[in-house]
């Protein structure tokens, strides 16, 4: 397996410790930032009436004039007993009038917003508030505050912040030693475990992909035999499954291409055979006519004119044959679908090849019963394909053989048969007799010498109308073709 930078796993690697990193940092992030929190909601929560009961010492100090040097005192003892909070004065705008910290030096405000000042006195819940800390400007703190009278009765506010400067700096310092390094050391640790984890599920994930890229690599190589042969339900399965079925299509296309090729070839010289012999004997006639025409006598000439002549009409049945055929395949043809009597097309056919078969001495027999229902289909396509057959099968039966055209009615269709008693075709070539010029070899049992065009016209024809037409065939018994045609409902 390469693992370049560029590969598919280094890729998802990367992503997957980026996430995995912003994960961490978001997470240490979060939990410092939500102890940090609940430190304050607790603080401000066990602090909540410490503003109002302080307020009740400061009373005896504000009467006349701010008596810092008592409230100082005051201060200064609560602190020893709480070293975590900040007094602040403010009046009815939110102006520091006087504050008790430590160091007193480091204010950096003028005044605070009361915005929060009033939430705190008017909310009776117990979340939490967040007021300025005129020390540090712009950041913000838990508060509490209470109501008082200043000098001259004036109102203000006597304003606390909860969580000193100096409780900054020790919450700091525990937060580094335990909270802060002791989660970053664990989700560290954790990092690493599901680094490790994820990069080896990931090499087991794209080995599939790694060995599915091989595969078409050698498919495209030309190795066509080669196969996924992945079994899982998943998607990398589904896709392996995927390429093994489009495989084997291509497979078979090929195979059908080269077999189509072949045939082809095959037409190519079948057709170039069979228009070169009518064309050599019309050649032929017609110079013996005209070397011989003032010793030649009108029955001759009238024998060699019956010769051409036969050989013409040879000659453009093939042609006709061959565009009709094209045109089947091309589906140029649309059939005309109409209702017509199966008996009665059957017995019209039957009578165009009556003097055929008397000429080649083959009995031409037909069993059609009155009470067949009309069929569907298109009536001239339908008689070049029966006719077609039962040429066939008088032209490849001996003389004293017999053909017998069956008409039947099963459910809501009508079943043809065309049955003679020639010598059949050999198990191995019945798959090919279809195939146009393609050509039987004659065994030392067997004269049968093909089919030519005409089966394959036939069974184009049938194709069209969504019939199958199929054939059973025994050495010495015969051959037996069949179709059937839906019955008018």
């Amino acid at each position: 397996m390469k693992f370049g930078i560029q590969s598919f796993y280094a890729k998802i690697s990367a992503i997957f410790l980026l996430l995995l990193l912003i994960l961490v940092v978001l997470q240490l992030y979060l939990s410092v930032h939500s102890a940090s929190r609940y430190v304050q909601e607790t603080e401000q929560k066990l602090n909540r009436d410490l503003a109002q009961n302080i307020a009740i010492e400061f009373r005896p100090f504000l009467k006349d004039t701010i008596q810092h040097s008592q409230i100082e005192e005051l201060i200064h003892y609560l602190m020893v007993l709480n070293p975590r909070v900040e007094f602040y004065l403010l009046d009815e705008d939110g102006t520091i009038l006087s504050y008790f910290a430590v160091p007193r030096n480091k204010v950096e405000v003028n005044a605070v917003d009361l915005d929060p000042v009033l939430e705190f006195l008017d909310s009776e819940s117990e979340r939490l508030i967040l007021g300025d800390d005129p020390r540090n400007q712009g950041s913000v703190k838990p508060i509490s505050v209470s109501r008082i009278r200043l000098n001259n009765h004036r109102p203000g506010y006597l304003y606390v912040i909860l969580g000193s400067e100096q409780y900054d700096s020790a919450a700091q310092m525990v937060q580094e030693s335990y909270i802060l390094k002791g989660s970053a050391i664990m989700l560290a640790l954790a990092f690493i475990a599901a680094a490790i984890i994820g990069l080896i599920l990931f090499g087991l994930l794209t080995r599939r992909f790694n060995r599915l890229y091989h595969v078409v690599l050698e498919f495209q190589k030309g190795h066509h035999d080669v196969r996924v042969n992945d079994s899982s339900r998943d998607e990398i399965g589904r896709l392996g499954q995927a390429f093994d079925q489009m495989a084997d299509t291509l497979s078979a296309n090929m195979e059908q291409l080269k077999r189509t090729d072949d045939l082809r070839r095959e037409l190519v010289a079948n057709v170039s055979h069979d228009l070169r012999t009518p064309l050599a004997s019309i050649r032929g006639y017609i110079e013996t006519i005209m070397m011989k025409l003032d010793s030649l006598d009108k029955e001759e000439q009238k024998r060699y004119l019956q010769i051409i002549s036969k050989n013409t009409q040879l000659l453009n049945s093939l042609v006709s044959e061959l565009f009709e055929l094209s045109k089947l395949d091309a589906k140029q043809i649309e059939p005309h679908i109409e209702h017509f009597s199966m008996a009665e097309l059957t017995q019209d056919v039957i009578l165009k090849f009556q003097p055929l078969a008397k000429e080649v001495k083959v009995q031409l027999v037909a069993d059609l019963p009155t009470d067949l229902p009309p069929v569907n289909g298109d009536i001239g396509l339908i008689e070049r394909a029966l006719s077609n057959l039962i040429d066939n099968a008088i032209r490849n039966t001996p003389a004293g053989g017999r053909v017998k055209i069956s008409l039947e009615s099963k459910k809501d269709q009508v079943y043809i048969t065309i049955s003679d008693t020639g010598k059949g075709i050999l198990a191995k070539d019945l798959p090919y007799i279809f195939d146009r010029f393609k050509r039987i070899e004659k065994q030392k049992s067997l004269d049968y010498a093909g089919a030519g065009l005409g089966l394959a016209i036939a069974k184009k024809v049938l194709e069209i109308h969504k019939s199958t037409i199929h054939v059973k065939s025994q050495l010495d018994q015969g051959t037996e073709f069949s179709f059937a045609l839906s019955a008018k409902v």
